[in-house]
């Protein structure tokens, strides 16, 4: 044999032989007004030792940015644009040709979701649209001679109809045989994965009665939960939340598509209201979770043990243009100016860390009163619509700031809105209401109420 069919053959087998890594990549959303460049994001990526990253669309600044690195990229069309392309071909051609092909393979694009939580929203033809535009989409790239991209979508727990006991996992009636069969047929013959945003912090939240603190931060030793069904025993909520979807799976017949867990991750802050989000918190969790996933042989779950489960931590920074709850806005492995939250390395190299955390003072229920008002740095222009929202839904919200009222101080339209906020709140909390109004509010302990100018509040 020729020395050079011995060299080729000997690449090949290096090639077919080579580990698909565990190591967990990083979440780098972009909802913020006071983020580093692309190129300093990058270096900053690569401080934390990640490989992989995925971006929420795809920014040409940070994919150039990533050109020439080592980091593999997951990239994602727009949920807006799906309908467009479930129906176009030549939409989704398009697509890869202005925001795929500038960039590969020089940028290492391996992974294209089409869209985010999709099958979370109520609009039943964007849910009807999914599949086929990762068809389409799929289609595009072959046509265009892009090899080595999978296609996938990312999807919220919700998508499970049941999901404890692990093996009783079954995804919703509404999406089951309509969407999840045909998209696992398409994930099973491309050889794709089941891109999963697992959160055991929001699990834990909603029923801290039943779920233990410590069973959700990988630290427990002596709480363990045996599936009836199986006879597996699990020893965190990560697996266990892991594995209701590897039986959702199997029971429409694809028992082995791979999962790929495209969020996971703790908040490091959050509202008064939030329980358990704190730094202490989201540096175990982050760390043992990175400890799991990084493990050499790998680790799985019980019902794939020895599995790789590759992952992306959430989220690079913390971002302060998420709405809603607190808790969205920190979720940063690092702050805005690049300081780290706490210390981590998404190699799972480093075991010891010396830092010592903050103790947490919320992993229990804040009991006292809470008041929802103007966010410090709001944006003044926007309050008068905000104001508007919250005394236009009724029950004398807002009576008290209207002319004659104990709280009416017509040149003090920041007042006015921090009680127009607090009102609402405090009569709205239960029925799904937040204190948020897109970014403008935030929540206060310190009673905002002045003279006979009394301010609603909550008490949890």
């Amino acid at each position: 044999m020729s020395l050079l069919r011995l060299l080729a053959l000997s690449l090949l087998i290096s090639v077919s032989g080579a580990k698909f890594s565990g190591r967990p990549g990083v979440n780098y959303g972009q909802l913020g007004n006071n983020l580093p460049s692309p190129s300093d994001s990058v270096n900053l990526i690569k401080s934390l030792n990640a490989k992989r990253v995925k971006l929420y669309d795809a920014n040409p600044k940070i994919l150039a940015a990533l050109n020439a690195t080592d980091i593999t990229v997951s990239v994602m069309v727009p949920n807006e644009l799906l309908v467009n392309i479930s129906k176009s071909e030549s939409l989704s051609d398009d697509w890869i040709r202005s925001n795929i092909l500038p960039f590969y393979p020089t940028t290492k694009i391996r992974y294209l979701l089409v869209g985010n939580e999709i099958l979370s929203s109520p609009d039943s033809e964007l849910k009807a649209s999914l599949v086929p535009a990762m068809r389409k989409i799929q289609r595009s790239l072959k046509s265009l001679g892009v090899k080595k991209v999978k296609v996938g979508t990312s999807l919220a727990v919700d998508v499970l109809q049941t999901s404890f006991p692990p093996s009783k996992g079954e995804f919703r009636e509404d999406i089951s045989g309509l969407v999840m069969k045909p998209m696992l047929q398409f994930l099973n013959r491309t050889k794709s994965f089941l891109f999963v945003d697992v959160y055991p912090y929001f699990a834990w939240a909603q029923d801290q009665t039943h779920v233990d603190l410590d069973y959700a931060l990988f630290e427990s030793n002596n709480v363990t939960v045996t599936d009836p069904g199986t006879n597996l025993t699990y020893h965190n909520l990560f697996d266990q939340m892991i594995d209701a979807f590897v039986f959702a799976m199997k029971r429409l017949g694809y028992p082995d598509v791979r999962i790929w867990v495209a969020e996971t991750g703790w908040p490091n802050g959050g509202d008064y209201d939030q329980i358990g989000a704190n730094i202490y918190n989201a540096a175990t969790y982050n760390r043992n979770v990175v400890k799991k996933l990084a493990a050499e042989p790998p680790v799985g779950t019980p019902a794939r043990p020895g599995k790789v489960l590759p992952s992306f931590v959430f989220a690079l920074y913390n971002e302060n243009q998420k709405t809603g709850q607190g808790t969205e806005r920190h979720f940063g492995l690092l702050h805005p100016n690049g300081t780290q939250v706490y210390g981590i390395d998404l190699s799972g190299k480093t075991t010891e860390y010396k830092e010592s955390l903050p103790a947490p003072e919320n992993n229990e229920v804040y009991k006292g009163k809470i008041w929802c008002v103007v966010a410090k740095g709001a944006n003044w222009t926007e309050l008068g619509e905000a104001l508007s929202y919250a005394c236009s839904q009724g029950n004398k919200t807002c009576d008290p700031i209207q002319s004659g009222g104990p709280c009416h101080k017509p040149d003090l339209a920041v007042l006015h809105a921090s009680y127009a906020f607090s009102s609402y709140w405090a009569q709205f909390r239960k029925s799904g209401g937040t204190c948020s109004f897109n970014g403008l509010a935030t929540q206060t302990i310190k009673d905002p109420s002045y003279g006979r100018c009394e301010f609603p509040s909550v008490t949890l």
